[in-house]
């Protein structure tokens, strides 16, 4: 089995498909048959004895010695299969193939350099919860999202829109992000071996005081009730001492000296009270 010949290209770009078969220098393109189809059935343009015998398609056109077809400037719908025919006119009635080759032509287009927003759907001073979208356009094929958070690999939620097969893509993909700290995003969009990359830093900048809480009633009437109980037991300790001392001795006399003997001598128990009026 022959290898599969594959051609790549950009869009905007001149592009040559090789045919299978190159004429000797010996020889010229009048004898020979030469037909440039794609996908078997629609001709591209052909020639027969040195003369163009069909219209060709617009922006091709064929080298007449190694029969290479230029398509300028190939676009996305170029792409498919293309078949080279060679017939040799030895001839004037029979002909010769020569070789029958298919070769892909396969279009790229570079996607825009990737687009990271930000949108903020809530804020706090714990954490910020975000939004963030990276959005690229107009490539093909259909790429590859991906990226990471912090150096760490992180899966995009990606959606893609094109009109067809054959048109440019627009690329879309979200994160949800809970922002606790600063944090570094990269985007990166990869399609046929090639990758664009962007990056961007989130700080987080919110300082927030922190208010002091007030007191519940509760502990505001203990401590009410608890100074009250401490002021009442002062007072009272006030008033209650003085007279508790003195209560145990006796208050200055002017009488004299007898009195204060008298004073100080113990009270006489009613025993003794009682002999001594019976005496």
């Amino acid at each position: 089995a022959l290898e599969k010949k594959v051609i790549k290209g950009k869009v905007g770009e001149k592009v040559g498909l090789p045919c299978c078969y190159e004429i000797p220098s010996s020889e010229s393109l009048q004898n020979y048959r030469v037909y440039w189809q794609k996908n078997t059935t629609d001709v591209v343009l052909a020639y027969a004895e040195g003369k163009m015998i069909s219209t060709p398609k617009n922006r091709t056109e064929m080298n007449k010695t190694n029969l290479t077809l230029w398509i300028s400037p190939v676009k996305i719908l170029d792409s498919g299969p293309y078949q080279c025919v060679v017939q040799h006119l030895r001839f004037s009635q029979n002909s010769v193939v020569l070789c029958d080759e298919s070769v892909t032509l396969f279009v790229t287009a570079d996607f825009t350099e990737p687009n990271i927003t930000t949108e903020v759907s809530t804020d706090s001073c714990e954490l910020t919860e975000m939004v963030v979208r990276c959005s690229s356009h107009g490539g093909f094929p259909k790429p590859k999202i991906s990226g990471t958070l912090n150096n760490m690999s992180v899966v995009w939620n990606a959606s893609w829109v094109s009109k067809s097969s054959l048109s440019p893509y627009n690329v879309t993909g979200t994160l949800w992000l809970n922002v606790t700290e600063d944090v570094s995003i990269t985007c990166s969009i990869e399609n046929d071996g090639f990758s664009k990359s962007t990056s961007l830093f989130l700080k987080k900048t919110n300082e927030c005081v922190v208010p002091t809480v007030p007191p519940s009633y509760n502990v505001i009437t203990a401590s009410t009730i608890v100074i009250i109980v401490f002021l009442l037991a002062i007072t009272l300790a006030a008033r209650y001492l003085p007279r508790h001392v003195c209560s145990h001795c006796c208050k200055p006399q002017d009488s004299g000296e007898e009195d204060v003997k008298d004073c100080m001598k113990p009270p006489l128990s009613s025993k003794v009270t009682s002999e001594t009026s019976s005496v």
